[in-house]
């Protein structure tokens, strides 16, 4: 018994935290064959004709998000075509579709912008007539085509974009429990949560970072490093008309997730580990890690961090995933908080920073909109998954798109 409960505790890590669009494809759906595969550098393309095109006459690129290891398109096109038809819609208005995937979705951001430049300038070499490109992604995607496009404008490189469109992304950054950061680490051997969670990518998309080697939590020195780059090549693309759609609500209603409340306990596997909603404070403790092999406890603590995880918001199954990969290694679980905020509608919407609770919590119906960096932007009715594209916020997308 000792030994399999240390195979267990061993065993844990081998999950990553991913949104709708990684789901497998729902039974009976069909993923259609592209028209044409593309080979990029540092990553591919999936590219699907509009109806009734001969070739690329419309051209909507979207490029995919973050996660560890290889896009798969597959996945990708199920999910943007799942619950509401977005892709079979923009075909059907004789769009077409250019899906850009990465070798590696946890690179660094800016490695992966040049995927997209070279797919934003090869869809021009290829494109008949002379139709301007929508370019946008979904979650870290917008932000890579965000800063694909700002730095060829900055190069004076003409990227023919009359729309830059992000869905659900972290402008202002993206938020993983610091506490569920730490457990990556706990975990007593290499894994694939901890490689998630301290790649490039995750080091410049997160707000809060947890650092294994200092045992601390900040701003990473990647995403200070990010952000420069950004500002160095003018912060947005000027150019194209920038969309901004949010997952969460928009009136300031968040998720009901109570600061301090205890979100998920362990026992027999790490037993006695347990999470808590971050609250308010100076000294607040946010997971009490506990395993047996080797034996070892630590405690999480933040200051002067926001109600993070109820946050209005696009949501995650922070904690579920979590909880279904402890239960699969046999361990007794209470799970009281499945979902937490992940992106929260002010970043979504690049609106307000995330480090004030007054902030996190606007209503932004209230805000005067020009205090956003989009020149239009939508947050959803109700609360809803990360990157889910629904009826209202597709509809909303495609109807601001290009003639």
């Amino acid at each position: 018994m000792t030994e399999q409960i240390e195979q267990a505790e061993r065993g844990v890590g081998e999950f990553t935290l991913s949104g709708p669009l990684t789901s497998a494809p729902p039974a009976g759906y069909t993923v259609p064959e592209p028209d044409e595969k593309w080979t990029l550098r540092g990553g591919f393309a999936h590219v699907y004709y509009g109806e009734r095109n001969q070739g690329i006459v419309r051209p909507v690129l979207m490029a995919d998000g973050f996660n560890l290891g290889k896009s798969d398109l597959a996945r990708l096109h199920a999910g943007l075509d799942g619950g509401f038809p977005l892709l079979t819609e923009l075909r059907r208005r004789g769009r077409d579709v250019i899906l850009v995937g990465f070798d590696e979705r946890s690179a660094s951001v800016l490695d992966n912008a040049r995927t997209v430049t070279e797919a934003v300038l090869r869809t021009i070499a290829e494109r008949l007539g002379s139709a301007r490109l929508t370019v946008g992604g979904f979650s870290m995607g917008g932000l890579v085509t965000r800063y694909a496009l700002a730095r060829m404008e900055h190069e004076r490189v003409d990227h023919q974009a009359a729309v830059c469109f992000s869905y659900d992304t972290p402008h202002r950054g993206a938020y993983i429990p610091i506490g569920l950061q730490a457990f990556a680490h706990f975990i007593p051997v290499p894994n694939d949560f901890a490689r998630q969670m301290n790649s490039p990518a995750a080091r410049q998309m997160l707000w809060r970072h947890y650092d294994a080697m200092t045992g601390q939590n900040g701003i990473a020195p990647e995403r200070r490093e990010f952000l420069r780059r950004l500002a160095d090549v003018g912060g947005w693309p000027r150019l194209p008309r920038v969309l901004a759609l949010a997952n969460g609500r928009g009136d300031g209603t968040g998720i009901a997730v109570p600061p301090g409340e205890t979100v998920l306990k362990s026992e027999r596997v790490y037993p006695g580990t347990a999470f808590y909603a971050q609250a308010q404070g100076r000294e607040v403790t946010v997971a009490e890690l506990k395993r047996r092999f080797p034996a070892s406890e630590k405690t999480i603590t933040t200051g002067d961090l926001p109600e993070t995880d109820g946050a209005p918001g696009g949501t995650l199954r922070s904690y579920g995933i979590l909880a279904d990969a402890l239960r699969k290694a046999g361990a007794q679980v209470d799970l009281r908080h499945e979902e937490i905020c992940f992106v929260p509608t002010v970043s979504a919407v690049a609106l307000r920073d995330l480090d004030q609770q007054k902030d996190l919590y606007v209503n932004v119906e209230d805000v005067d909109p020009d205090e956003s960096e989009a020149d239009d932007f939508v947050w959803s009715s109700t609360t809803t998954a990360h990157t889910a594209v629904t009826e209202e916020l597709g509809t909303w997308l495609l109807d601001r798109l290009p003639d």
